[in-house]
């Protein structure tokens, strides 16, 4: 695979265009694990069918795992209702946890292979960010996303059982 240069992030559809970037290296690249860590990932493209297909190519290789951390999961089912169709399939390899509501607001917005890159999303308001494969950049935010799961539960679950 031919490797593009990080794109720049300045704006809502370049986030867009940096978390497909970030997808398709991380991908390309033989990552085997990816975390993905938002609020709520509204602003994510997990609706589109060509993400969603790059997703299920990767996850069919051996020893593929894709983490979500998020404060709240309440807002997928009805934005992205093809990718709760799609997560029923592979849940055995999309794991999704929650963060406690006190580490909510400091939570980071990134894409994140286990390797170098990342796509970190730094000031939403604005829409600024910075796409990366460098090993340092990744270990730190890495190390940030860490220390939240480590306290986050196993949340949002595939099936709702009710009576």
């Amino acid at each position: 695979m031919e490797d593009q240069a990080p794109p720049p992030i300045d704006s809502r559809q370049a986030w867009t265009s940096a978390l497909h970037w970030g997808l398709k290296t991380a991908t390309g690249q033989g990552a085997r694990q990816m975390t993905w860590v938002d609020a709520d990932f509204t602003e994510w493209p997990l609706n589109d069918a060509g993400w969603l297909q790059q997703l299920t190519a990767w996850l069919r290789l051996p020893q593929r795992r894709l983490v979500l951390l998020a404060a709240d999961f309440s807002a997928i089912p009805q934005q992205h209702p093809r990718f709760m169709a799609w997560r029923r399939d592979w849940s055995h390899a999309v794991e999704a946890r929650q963060v406690p509501p006190e580490l909510a607001t400091g939570l980071p917005l990134v894409l994140l292979d286990d390797r170098q890159l990342s796509v970190q999303l730094l000031d939403p308001v604005h829409w600024r960010g910075r796409a990366a494969q460098d090993a340092r950049v990744a270990h730190l935010i890495r190390e940030q996303v860490d220390a939240v799961l480590q306290r986050s539960e196993i949340g949002f679950p595939v099936n709702t059982l009710g009576l």
